[in-house]
C-alpha cells in the first residue's frame, strides 16, 4: 500500500508541476536588468511623446492648413499678417516656409516642428518670433521656386556674385505690414 500511495503522490506532484509549468516564464524571454531599464526608457519616451503629439495637435501639422500655424499664440500676428498680404490667395505658410521637393518638405517640417515644440515648451524664444538663417534659405529657395524665371537676371550664377534675399527688399510680400 505504501508504495502504491507513493506513486500516487509523485503522479498528482507531476500534474501540478505540469499546471504550473503554463504560467512560468521561459527562461529565453526573460529580461535582464539592463533590457528592461532600456524597454522602460522606450516606454515612457514612446509614451511621452504620443501625449505631448496629441496634446500640441501635432496632427494639425501634417496638413497644409495655415491656422494650424498659429496654433500657438505667437504665430497670431503673422497669420493676421499673411491673410492681409498679397500672397494670401497664392501660397500658404508652407507654399513658403518649406522646400518644395518632398523630402526636404518634410525634413524641415520635422526640424522645425522638433525644435518649435522644443523652444515653446521651454518657453525659449525672442518675442514677437523671428525667422532663423537656416528658415530664411529655404523662404528664398522657395521664392525662387516660383519666381525664378522673373528674376533669373538677377541669379548669382548669371553674375558670379551674391544676390539678395528676395525679403530684403519684398518683406512685406508674404506678411503684409511687417
Amino acid at each position: 500500500m505504501d508504495g502504491e500511495a507513493s506513486q500516487r503522490r509523485e503522479q498528482r506532484q507531476e500534474r501540478a508541476d505540469d499546471r504550473g509549468s503554463r504560467w512560468r516564464l521561459d527562461p529565453r524571454w526573460r529580461l535582464d536588468p539592463l533590457s528592461l531599464a532600456v524597454t522602460v526608457a522606450i516606454g515612457l519616451l514612446l509614451g511621452l511623446g504620443a501625449f505631448t503629439f496629441g496634446y500640441g495637435q501635432g496632427a494639425s501639422y501634417l496638413v497644409d492648413d495655415p491656422q494650424a500655424c498659429a496654433n500657438c499664440h505667437v504665430m497670431d500676428g503673422h497669420l493676421d499678417s499673411w491673410q492681409k498680404s498679397s500672397h494670401a490667395r497664392v501660397a500658404t505658410c508652407n507654399g513658403c516656409h518649406l522646400p518644395h521637393d518632398p523630402i526636404g518638405k518634410w525634413v524641415v517640417k520635422a526640424d522645425n516642428g522638433f525644435f518649435h515644440s522644443l523652444a515653446f515648451t521651454l518657453e525659449n524664444f525672442h518675442e514677437p518670433i523671428r525667422i532663423k538663417p537656416r528658415n530664411r534659405r529655404v523662404t528664398q529657395g522657395a521664392c525662387l521656386d516660383c519666381h525664378g524665371e522673373l528674376v533669373h537676371n538677377m541669379l548669382p550664377a548669371r553674375e558670379g556674385g551674391d544676390m539678395l534675399n528676395c525679403i530684403h527688399c519684398h518683406s512685406d510680400v508674404g506678411h503684409a505690414g511687417r
